[in-house]
């Protein structure tokens, strides 16, 4: 059973090598389709002071953080909560590009090494090119709810990002077909064993009229005529029609 992690960050600005750090991650586990109920959710003392343009964006101030653990003391946890899923992130490079700045800080490897990624962004501008594919844009397309979202919040944009998502990629699947483990075996043997036809009604047999067989026998004439070669016109004489 695939296992995703929906993960979203907030930061300090724009650059992670500009100086700009993680403030907030959030993290949402995805598996068979369905929300487990299991999430990461940390905020982030980012040693550095929060601009007050990016505070207007998040909500998140200096003094939200200031007792809160440096990303060093969490990368382990987190490393291990998404360490082998695939990681499913709007505009993934933005996050990954600040997450790895963050990881490499630690002495851990980068995302990639360990874990797919699959960038909502670029997906859903593969399916609505032309057309606005930012997360409120993506939430009235899909009819997600996002009323809650006065700001942006790493925890929330997952969550809102996960019911995007399954909307988009074809929502989540039947109950009994979400349990069932299908081997290649018995997915040969449904398709190969014969289709019970006992619930049909007879198919009526409507004869074609002398008009049809006619402007019938002049089209294969015609096929005759331009290549020479009609196997279609060779059976109708031999069944004497």
């Amino acid at each position: 059973m695939m296992r995703q992690i929906i993960l979203d960050t907030e930061t300090t600005g724009l650059d992670p090598q500009g100086g700009d750090r993680i403030i907030e991650i959030g993290c949402v586990e995805v598996a068979g389709r369905r929300r487990t109920g299991r999430v990461f959710h940390r905020y982030v003392n980012p040693e550095r002071a929060i601009p007050e343009e990016s505070t207007a964006i998040h909500g998140i101030t200096d003094a939200d953080v200031t007792e809160c653990p440096v990303f060093a003391d969490l990368a382990e946890e987190l490393f291990g909560f998404v360490d082998g899923a695939e990681l499913v992130i709007h505009n993934a490079p933005f996050d990954v590009g600040f997450l790895n700045m963050e990881l490499q800080k630690a002495g851990w490897p980068r995302l990639e090494d360990h874990c797919q990624i699959l960038d909502t962004l670029q997906e859903a501008r593969h399916r609505h090119p032309g057309q606005k594919n930012d997360l409120d844009s993506l939430c009235g397309r899909y009819e997600v709810d996002n009323s809650r979202r006065d700001k942006h919040g790493a925890l929330l944009d997952s969550e809102i990002l996960a019911d995007v998502f399954l909307a988009m990629t074809g929502g989540q699947e039947d109950l009994a077909l979400a349990a069932e483990e299908t081997s290649p075996a018995s997915a040969a043997e449904r398709l190969l064993a014969p289709e019970d036809t006992s619930h049909r009604p007879p198919l009526a047999v409507v004869e074609p009229t002398s008009a049809e067989w006619s402007a019938h026998r002049h089209f294969l004439e015609r096929i005759q005529e331009e290549s020479g070669d009609c196997l279609w016109l060779d059976r109708e004489e031999s069944a004497g029609r």
